[in-house]
């Protein structure tokens, strides 16, 4: 298995265009796919499967942002074939903006634009509490209270076994980050939030706009920190518009 397809999960066919997209913490590549379905037929789905999660369950976990960054990167740049744009949400979105940093800073191709979604802007992030520190137990019912992880997956013992070192890498990485100023990206960026969520306003939101020199939109959806999972639709069919647009006579890729 090629790094590029151990990385990233989609189903290759003719497509003028990828979506990378980096999920939120304790996210896996599977929501994405549900994606494929929804989008044009010009538009592929590459979604990043981190190590210690769904095929990759045996691999240990990353925790440093720069160390994964990197490395997705890297395996971005080789498969530079055709133009591609970025979406991310809550960690993801964090991700996926030091990606296309990383990208930059190396003088590699930048995404055609980037989609960042239930996040603060970088600058405005609060403090996280350390919960990957968390013993088992609290860590489980810190989970329960941000209501992303399926309450079935919760109840049973054996997969939280399996599942609790990646998570508490995805909390690390979340708590651990440290925005860096540096100069402005140039890529068009998109700025999605939930209505109901309590961890964006348009006060913490708002900022990203400063970290591009390129044009920056806002996106309100109903729902709270998960309306890309309760409103999924919605929201894929609003990310495959943005980035259609920006290819004005788009036509099929050959296949790879």
């Amino acid at each position: 298995m090629s790094a590029a397809s151990s990385w990233f999960l989609r189903r290759p066919t003719s497509h003028a265009l990828r979506l990378y997209c980096f999920p939120y913490a304790g996210g896996s590549a599977g929501a994405f796919m549900q994606w494929q379905a929804l989008m044009e037929p010009y538009v592929e789905v590459c979604a990043l499967q981190l190590p210690g999660r769904g095929s990759r369950i045996a691999e240990p976990p990353i925790t440093s942002m720069d160390a994964l960054v990197e490395t997705i990167a890297a395996i971005i740049a080789r498969q530079h074939d055709r133009p591609f744009a970025f979406f991310g949400h809550s960690l993801g979105a964090l991700l996926a903006f030091e990606t296309a940093h990383c990208l930059a800073k190396f003088g590699l191709p930048q995404p055609s634009q980037l989609l960042v979604s239930g996040s603060p802007a970088p600058p405005c992030r609060q403090l996280r509490k350390p919960l990957h520190l968390l013993p088992d137990a609290e860590f489980i019912r810190e989970l329960q209270e941000l209501n992303g992880t399926p309450e079935d997956v919760l109840r049973n013992h054996e997969l939280m076994q399996l599942l609790l070192p990646s998570l508490r890498a995805d909390f690390a990485l979340a708590s651990q980050y440290a925005y860096r100023q540096r100069e402005p990206l140039s890529v068009p960026m998109n700025v999605l939030a939930g209505r109901q969520d309590t961890a964006t306003d348009p006060q913490n939101v708002g900022p990203w706009a400063r970290e591009t020199t390129g044009a920056c939109s806002m996106r309100w959806f109903d729902g709270d920190h998960f309306f890309i999972d309760t409103h999924r639709q919605d929201v894929a069919k609003f990310v495959c518009a943005e980035v259609m647009r920006l290819l004005p006579c788009p036509q099929p890729a050959a296949a790879i």
